[in-house]
């Protein structure tokens, strides 16, 4: 998967692809899906969500720029692999999930993994994470119709948020935004499908 999916798509970071070797992606899928699990593809994991295609994951860790002293911010847990990726790479990652019983489901595992840099929390992610920030890069793996405002006041200076931006029935854009001496720089990076940011009622 790494070698043909991921390095061959030009991901050059020695970090990311160490993390994405070591992840075990089939403990991340349902069971009925285990043969498809290193599938060049994003697949469902119930409740209308997905784990994302592996070199969507490796791309978007990459491009956050990951070191191992940096704290990260994920807003959709989702089957927790993502989170795994970060933590593989970085000091801390702080992951909130809408969907109360994917939220569960990703802590059982991540825990039964041993990840004790990840902290997980049930809640509306466009908030973000007030208690925990700021924050060095924040990933985003749900499609927003814009970036969350919490999300920007939330991120240090020289962070960065990768963010699929657009309607979640149509193709989105993959979105890099930086802060850089209060100001928001954002740059368009490729064309995505994500599922929709679930919001709380």
């Amino acid at each position: 998967m790494v070698n043909s999916q991921i390095k061959a798509r030009g991901i050059t970071d020695e970090s990311v692809l160490d993390a994405m070797r070591k992840v075990p992606r089939h403990l991340f899928v349902p069971k009925s899906r285990i043969s498809e699990a290193y599938y060049d593809g994003p697949l469902p994991i119930g409740y209308g969500q997905t784990i994302s295609q592996p070199y969507i994951v490796a791309y978007m860790t990459e491009v956050i720029n990951p070191k191992k002293c940096r704290k990260v911010l994920e807003i959709g847990t989702g089957s927790g692999y993502h989170a795994a990726v970060l933590a593989e790479i970085v000091d801390s990652v702080y992951s909130i999930e809408i969907i109360t019983e994917l939220y569960k489901e990703a802590k059982e595992r991540l825990e039964k993994l041993g990840y004790k840099n990840i902290k997980l929390k049930n809640g509306d992610g466009y908030y973000g994470w007030k208690e925990h920030a700021p924050f060095d890069a924040i990933v985003v793996t749900a499609a927003a119709e814009f970036v969350p405002p919490p999300l920007i006041e939330q991120l240090k200076e020289g962070g960065k948020i990768v963010i699929p931006i657009g309607s979640p029935f149509f193709t989105q854009t993959l979105v890099l935004v930086e802060k850089r001496e209060e100001k928001i720089y954002s740059k368009n990076l490729m064309p995505v499908r994500f599922v929709p940011f679930v919001r709380g009622k």
